[in-house]
C-alpha cells in the first residue's frame, strides 16, 4: 500500500518533468518513524528497495542510506503536524525563485489553494539538506514553500496532498512565465 503510493506521486512527478532521473524525494511519517526515498533513488520507477525506514529524531542503520533531504524532512515533522513531504524541482517554479522573493500565483485555482509562496533561502547558502529549520518554520505558515535556485517543500497528511501542492505551483508558474514572456502585468501586483 505504501509502496504505490510512493510509485503514484514519483512516476507523475517524473513524468510532469518536476524532477530529475534521481532529484527530488518523498516521505512520510508514522509516529516516530519516517520512511523516506533512498538517496539517490529515482522518483519515476520506485521499487520496495528504494523506501528507507528511520527514526524522526535518531540515526540507525538505516539512515545513511536516507535521502541527502532527511535533516529537512526531520525538522518539518517535528514542528509541523505533516504526515507527508514532496521535494521536487518544478523548472518554472525554480526559475521564478531566481528573481523573486514570494511568488503569487495569478490563476484563481493556484491562488486560493496555495497563496502567496515564500522563497527562501535569499543571501544564504543554499544545498540539498540545508536551511532545514528555516523551511520547517515557513511551513508551519502555508503549505509550500520554494528554496531559491533549488525547489519545493509541499506538506500535507498524505502524499497525494502535498502531490496535488507541487503540481498546483508548477501550473501556477507556467502561467506566470506565459504572462512575463507577453510582457503582461500581472493585476495583482
Amino acid at each position: 500500500m505504501i509502496l504505490s503510493q510512493f510509485q503514484a506521486v514519483g512516476h507523475d512527478l517524473f513524468s510532469r518533468g518536476l524532477v530529475a532521473s534521481s532529484g527530488g524525494n518523498l516521505s512520510v511519517r508514522f509516529g516516530d518513524r519516517i520512511i523516506i526515498t533512498r538517496r539517490g533513488s529515482q522518483l519515476g520507477c520506485l521499487e520496495e528497495n528504494d523506501l528507507i525506514e528511520t527514526g524522526l529524531s535518531k540515526n540507525d542503520r538505516s539512515t545513511p542510506l536516507a535521502s541527502i533531504e532527511l535533516p529537512v524532512h526531520r525538522a518539518i515533522y517535528q514542528v509541523t503536524s505533516a504526515s507527508a513531504i514532496v521535494h521536487a524541482h518544478p523548472p518554472h517554479a525554480i526559475a521564478l525563485s531566481l528573481a523573486e522573493t514570494e511568488i503569487e500565483p495569478t490563476d484563481a485555482e493556484g491562488l486560493s489553494l496555495l497563496g502567496s509562496v515564500p522563497v527562501l533561502g535569499w543571501h544564504m547558502e543554499v544545498r540539498p539538506g540545508g536551511l532545514a529549520d528555516i523551511i520547517a518554520q515557513a511551513l508551519k505558515q502555508c503549505r509550500l514553500v520554494m528554496v531559491r535556485g533549488h525547489g519545493s517543500f509541499a506538506i500535507g497528511q498524505l502524499l497525494e496532498e502535498a502531490h496535488n501542492c507541487t503540481t498546483m505551483l508548477e501550473g501556477s508558474c507556467r502561467v506566470i512565465c506565459l504572462l512575463k514572456s507577453l510582457k503582461v502585468e500581472q493585476a495583482n501586483k
